[in-house]
């Protein structure tokens, strides 16, 4: 009978823990995204509330930082010099972990919410992604790097940052759109909420979105991924075979 009491006490118990803290309820309008040969991008919803201990809100509104991220890729940045009027490779930098989409909306800009700390911390901006770099440059180096590496991705639509954008009703409720580039790599992406109050993350929550392919798409890469030997050689027949089709083509004209 005790045992029994103490399982059933255990959930109000766990309830208790942490109530005096706020507590995100976030969603996203689509949690599945197909790539097929029309694909021009996606705009995803990210949205929730915000639920405060007794309904009670705080006189100072809070702040909503939103953060889509994708699957993690190993990258190495080449810098060419030109040399006796040819375009050379110089200097090289790998990083082990640049997330292969980032993309950032908040309240307020971010530096008037949080520390540079903070902000390092949760990875709250493009100038705060924690590339880990696996070369000996110098940090000198490294900084150009990374820097030609975020400036290349923005360009692509690959990184975006929209602070100002995100919407709250009511100090409860929020709203923030976020691009999603048509050059997405499929896989397995994360949509991260954090609640700040007073320069400080109060709450956090995340939601997982899959990009993945379908139709024709999807069958050639995974041609590709698990047949490798017989997609070359089809591949190669093709090329030689469109390539014959030409020729006689362009010797009947």
């Amino acid at each position: 009978m005790r045992r029994s009491r103490a399982f059933l006490a255990l959930p109000a118990a766990l309830a208790l823990i942490g109530a005096d803290e706020p507590q995100l309820v976030p969603d996203v309008s689509q949690r599945e995204v197909v790539i097929q040969y029309s694909f021009t991008g996606a705009d995803l919803l990210l949205f929730g509330a915000i639920v405060y201990p007794d309904g009670r809100r705080p006189d100072k509104p809070a702040d909503i930082v939103v953060v889509l991220k994708g699957p993690e890729q190993s990258i190495t940045m080449r810098e060419k010099q030109k040399v006796a009027g040819i375009w050379v490779n110089a200097d090289t930098a790998r990083f082990r972990s640049a997330p292969s989409f980032y993309a950032m909306a908040s309240s307020r800009p971010i530096d008037r919410i949080v520390d540079e700390r903070t902000a390092a911390i949760y990875e709250l901006g493009l100038d705060k992604l924690q590339l880990s770099p696996s070369s000996l440059n110098e940090s000198a180096e490294l900084s150009r790097f990374q820097s030609g590496l975020v400036d290349l991705r923005a360009r692509s639509g690959l990184f975006v940052e929209r602070p100002g954008t995100v919407e709250i009703t009511d100090g409860v409720l929020y709203r923030a759109r976020l691009p999603l580039s048509a050059r997405v790599i499929v896989g397995d992406y994360t949509a991260e909420t954090f609640l700040v109050q007073d320069g400080r993350v109060v709450a956090a929550a995340v939601r997982d979105i899959t990009v993945r392919k379908s139709g024709f798409e999807q069958f050639i890469a995974s041609a590709a991924e698990h047949w490798s030997f017989v997609y070359g050689l089809v591949a190669i027949a093709m090329a030689v075979g469109m390539g014959w089709a030409a020729g006689a083509i362009a010797r009947r004209i």
